[in-house]
């Protein structure tokens, strides 16, 4: 009899990646930056309305400034992979937050590979990665919802022990 079994309900996954490009206003830059998370994704990008009018910004409530998209499986942790060569697999520790998630940015989209085209420009965008384990699924379906345990949720720290193992990702003291 094996002395140790790995616990497959305790591996720790990406549930999805949250791709974010705020512009700040509507019109063709948004648009713009739509394509740029299109060609990121491949998906349709989604768009986030103003909440409320801030005359210093320039802008108007439930006026479009913002697209995102969510992307799931294999193709976020390509995309994470991307994101974080740019980073160059450093990350502070106060990225993480204390359910175990963890987001940051980038300065240039081109840095991860897509073909810069004047026609588009260079747009900044934020990664926000939310992990879990199998089973957490019980907290979302329709039917006979529950709560997950607190010993089954991914703290700070599984999750920074995970980006260490998973990336062999670095861990520093200062904001960048």
């Amino acid at each position: 009899m094996a002395s140790e079994k790995k616990n497959p309900m305790r591996d720790i996954s990406i549930k999805k990646l949250c791709l974010n490009i705020c512009v700040g206003e509507s019109g063709d830059r948004l648009t713009r930056a739509a394509k740029v998370l299109e060609q990121l994704s491949g998906q349709e990008p989604c768009f986030s309305k103003a909440r409320f009018t801030v005359r210093s910004f320039g802008i108007r409530r439930n006026e479009k400034i913002s697209c995102w998209c969510t992307v799931r499986g294999a193709k976020a942790e390509e995309i994470l992979e991307r994101g974080l060569k740019v980073k160059e697999y450093e990350l502070w520790k106060g990225c993480f937050s204390d359910e175990g998630n963890f987001g940051f940015g980038i300065d240039e989209h081109i840095d991860l590979g897509i073909k810069y085209d004047p026609n588009i420009g260079i747009y900044g965008m934020d990664f926000f990665v939310v992990l879990g384990r199998p089973g957490y699924r019980v907290r979302y379906r329709r039917r006979a919802k529950t709560r997950v345990g607190t010993k089954h949720k991914v703290t700070r720290e599984e999750a920074q022990k995970w980006f260490q193992s998973k990336f062999d990702g670095i861990l520093t003291n200062k904001k960048h």
